[in-house]
This record gives C-alpha cells, sequence and structure tokens, in this order.
C-alpha cells in the first residue's frame, strides 16, 4: 500500500517539474518523453526496507542530465533527504533509470531537475 502511495506522488512531482522545464517547441514531443520517464521512475524507485520498518521518510532533488540517446551522462544531488539510508538509495536509483527513453527529434542533451519522495502517507 505504502509503495502505491509513495508512487503516485512520485509521479505528481515530476509532472510538476517538467511543466517548468518544458519546451514549447516540441511540447508534444516533450510531453511524451516526460509522462514516459515518470512511469519509469515510479517503477524504479524503491523504498528501502529498512527505511520502511523505521517509518523514515523524506524527499530530495537530484539533477541528471541526459543525453539524446537517453543515457544519463551525470547526475548531481541538489538535496538530500538527510536520512543516510534514503541518501543511499539516490545513486542506485539513478543507475537503475540508466538509459531513459531517448530524447525527442533535435534534442541533443537535456538537464533537469528530478524531485525524489519517499513518503508513507
Amino acid at each position: 500500500m505504502f509503495k502505491n502511495l509513495n508512487k503516485i506522488f512520485v509521479a505528481l512531482s515530476l509532472a510538476v517539474a517538467f511543466s517548468i522545464v518544458a519546451a514549447p517547441a516540441h511540447a508534444i514531443d516533450m510531453n511524451g518523453w516526460k509522462k514516459a520517464v515518470i512511469k519509469k521512475v515510479a517503477k524504479k524507485q524503491k523504498y528501502p526496507r529498512s527505511a520502511l520498518a523505521r517509518e523514515i521518510e523524506g524527499k530530495a532533488r537530484v539533477r541528471l542530465t541526459v543525453a539524446a540517446d537517453g543515457a544519463i551522462t551525470s547526475h548531481e544531488i541538489l538535496q538530500e533527504t538527510g536520512q543516510s539510508v534514503l541518501d543511499k538509495e539516490i545513486p542506485k536509483l539513478v543507475k537503475r533509470l540508466n538509459p531513459l527513453p531517448a530524447l525527442p527529434d533535435g534534442k541533443t542533451e537535456l538537464s533537469f531537475v528530478l524531485p525524489l519522495n519517499w513518503s508513507l502517507n
């Protein structure tokens, strides 16, 4: 149950974050790409068992840079959760996400902030 609630919140958070960086010229292509990324993050983000057992929650922000083929070329943690068990999960998640879907035609590289949330409610 908690896993599904977390995925819903992640999807909503991503939708908000992506709406800020959307490029109008490629709105249709970018919207499809954003949805595919949201779906992949929701599928790949895990709630560490030890965090669940101890009811630890947290929010983080990660800047991802993506090449045209979808490969994540770099990531930078902009905001940690402050909870070591969750902060250790961030690089693991980035590794599971790589590669993301290929970027829409005309895009050679894209950098965006990925909001992450581990929430029990």
